[in-house]
């Protein structure tokens, strides 16, 4: 076994304890403002690819990094102490849908570094910003089939899956990531791969990051996609003895109030993270979605008041203008506390 290398995150543990960090918005939402064609997409590298490409939004980081660039530093001058890398499906798995299943592992280091450089830029001595690493669901699922006629069959199986993840989150540490989230989980079992992927990586390097785990509540019913309740997912997980957990997506702040409370009461020796959606689809809005930032601001305040956070942000409809107001709004908070179920949070001092 390696020597240990501990890494500049290993003062996040102690922001977190001290005031609720900001996570960044929504990095699909942004994108769409810009209106990219195929060709920005493509590129000169990509040009003559026989597949389409548009809304491969892991490719900008070779075609457009400007955009992702810009975009980065919009959330870290919104508040944001922690950015997430472009990299949601830049695994070999979700890739192969595009034909580019090789060039996961070199979209990673090279998401991983414009997050890093954006950090860099705006971190201060008494403000560092962090970079983490985000490692999505893939399209495919370990636990649910594909064919309703036949509930046995997998498009996808556990080694596959954590070799995708492995290569993915070695391209990240290469860039320079701070921190693993492991995010947007409908199926326990993929988040168990890249789990295991992530604690082999760090093994064999002896470099170990904290990791996020993020669930996702898919509707009123309580459950993960693949079945399980909060508590349960989190008892699935805990071995992992991520920095935080946490839900996203799917439901807006409303909704997910319950189960980020129920998380907040199962999981009290670690962090708790929640980045909602901006409320519910709206076609009509600007970012897709209902919410203004002030509304999504106010329900995370009530968040933090009621003592159920250490992180918050933002997912599906968010923005900059989301962040600072959940920035703003929060910050009035304490962090919750590592506990035995009681909320004690109160206003800061």
């Amino acid at each position: 076994m390696k020597p240990v290398a501990y890494t500049r995150a290993q003062a996040l543990p102690s922001i977190l304890q001290q005031r609720i960090a900001i996570l960044d918005g929504a990095m699909g939402t942004m994108i769409q403002r810009y209106k990219l064609t195929e060709a920005d997409y493509r590129g000169e590298r990509f040009k003559d690819h026989p597949k389409d490409l548009k809304g491969n939004n892991e490719l900008l980081q070779f075609t457009r990094p400007d955009v992702i660039r810009e975009i980065h530093e919009q959330y870290l001058a919104a508040g944001a102490d922690i950015i997430e890398t472009n990299t949601f499906g830049a695994t070999s798995v979700a890739q192969e849908d595009y034909g580019l299943a090789p060039l996961a592992r070199e979209m990673n280091v090279a998401a991983a570094r414009l997050a890093r450089e954006a950090c860099d830029k705006h971190s201060s001595a008494d403000k560092p910003r962090f970079a983490a690493g985000a490692l999505g669901p893939t399209p495919r699922t370990a636990s649910i089939s594909p064919d309703v006629n036949d509930p046995a069959a997998r498009n996808v199986g556990f080694d596959e899956l954590k070799a995708a993840y492995h290569d993915q989150a070695a391209g990240l540490l290469e860039g320079g990531c701070d921190l693993f989230l492991v995010e947007t989980i409908f199926d326990t079992l993929n988040a168990k791969a890249a789990i295991f992927a992530l604690d082999e990586l760090m093994e064999s390097t002896g470099e170990r990051l904290p990791v996020v785990i993020s669930g996702t509540v898919t509707d009123a019913s309580g459950r993960i996609l693949s079945g399980q309740t909060v508590s349960a997912f989190w008892h699935s997980v805990r071995h992992a003895r991520p920095l935080a957990v946490g839900l996203n997506c799917a439901l807006g702040a409303t909704l997910m109030r319950p189960y980020i409370e129920e998380l907040a009461k199962v999981a009290g020796d670690t962090f708790i993270s929640c980045y909602p959606n901006a409320g519910l689809p709206n076609p009509m809005s600007d970012t897709g979605f209902d919410e203004t930032p002030e509304i999504t601001g106010s329900l995370l305040e009530e968040f933090a008041k009621s003592g159920f956070l250490n992180i918050a942000g933002g997912c599906c409809g968010t923005t900059p203008a989301h962040i600072a107001q959940i920035a703003q709004r929060v910050g009035r908070y304490r962090p919750r506390c590592l506990h035995d179920g009681t909320f004690t949070s109160l206003l800061a001092a």
